[in-house]
């Protein structure tokens, strides 16, 4: 059985040159008209960061394979200088051998100095050779001066896109991560003031995801990382740890474990906001520390279906969503969430 399991909601995007930027938040983050208000918010804004994510990741695999082709860029743009510097070679030899053989006589003296005609002719060939050697020599060395240029100007580019694809990346990132965390925390602050005054707010409606579960039973949250465990003895608890923890962040939506009857929704106390869902065989499960709830008391709720957003309100040290099973609504019946999971099906 594995005791941890991540999967990254927002994962902390080069955004390919195909890729379009992702759209900022349409709805302000004091702005709590409209379905949902700010809860919806928080939720849109996660959202935006999925869809950013898989921008990053996309960009990212796109800057790999650009860094892979500036690199190349730069051993191509080597092997042509070391070709240069031998072509810079040949000539100076073909110059010397010239200057040796007599290259660089005019034809009259050429034509006075030789014994026959065939010695002049020979010479001549031997001469018309070394001019076409040197000439075809500057030829290359100044197509692969040419080509040299143009490859360094190109890898050149190349570097400054990949710098500019990251500025881009970072600006949203930044963005996002700065709306998310205020939409949160705005969020948070109201349902402290709910817990303070021992009133809930009402319930906020979220629109649902499709879902189309096929299973009875899942994971009270998608996206989580376990924390503290069933049992466990702390500081923090009179006894011993009656559920189990998942560490996530302010507004993750929180799921019923399967369907069921909302038969407390409570706003006070050490859990903070609170819900407790009874289900079929007679177990109930408890979603507490909450930001807000989506749902009423005595509505029937859905496998899967979001009843509320995690926060930290309550006796909490930060934000989780602390997920209980019971054998009657009352704390104190606790059984070991983890264990009650696994045996039908869903393993954390």
């Amino acid at each position: 059985m594995r005791s941890r399991r991540r999967h990254p909601l927002l994962v902390p995007v080069l955004l390919c040159a195909s890729a379009v930027l992702v759209a900022r938040p349409t709805a302000a983050m004091g702005d709590t008209e409209g379905p949902g208000g700010l809860s919806a918010d928080v939720v849109r804004l996660y959202e935006e960061a999925a869809v950013a994510t898989r921008q990053y990741e996309a960009g990212r695999r796109e800057a790999d394979v650009q860094r892979g082709r500036a690199k190349r860029l730069e051993r191509l743009l080597a092997r042509e200088r070391q070709d240069i510097a031998a072509l810079h070679g040949d000539l100076g030899r073909i110059a010397r051998a010239q200057y040796r053989s007599g290259g660089g006589l005019p034809h009259t003296a050429q034509m006075l100095l030789a014994d026959s005609p065939e010695e002049l002719m020979r010479g001549q060939r031997a001469v018309w050779q070394a001019d076409l050697a040197v000439n075809n020599a500057v030829t290359k060395s100044r197509r692969a001066e040419a080509r040299l240029v143009a490859d360094e100007a190109r890898a050149a580019s190349a570097w400054r896109a990949l710098e500019r694809r990251n500025g881009e990346l970072g600006e949203i990132k930044r963005g996002i991560e700065q709306k998310l965390e205020e939409a949160q925390w705005t969020l948070q602050g109201q349902a402290d003031a709910s817990v303070a005054a021992g009133a809930c707010r009402g319930p906020v409606r979220l629109d649902q995801p499709r879902t189309g579960f096929t299973q009875p039973w899942v994971a009270p949250v998608e996206t989580y990382e376990l924390s503290s465990g069933f049992g466990r003895g702390g500081d923090r608890w009179a006894r011993r740890h009656t559920g189990q923890d998942f560490a996530v962040d302010i507004g993750t939506p929180v799921r019923s474990a399967g369907a069921g009857r909302v038969v407390k929704v409570s706003c006070g106390g050490a859990f903070g906001i609170e819900i407790v869902v009874k289900h079929a065989g007679g177990y109930y499960t408890q979603y507490a520390h909450l930001a807000a709830v989506t749902v009423s008391q005595g509505e029937r709720v859905a496998v899967g279906q979001w009843i509320g957003q995690a926060g930290t309100t309550g006796n909490s040290t930060g934000p989780h969503l602390h997920f209980e099973v019971r054998l009657t609504p009352q704390l104190g019946s606790g059984v070991d969430p983890r264990k009650w999971l696994a045996a039908r099906g869903v393993r954390l």
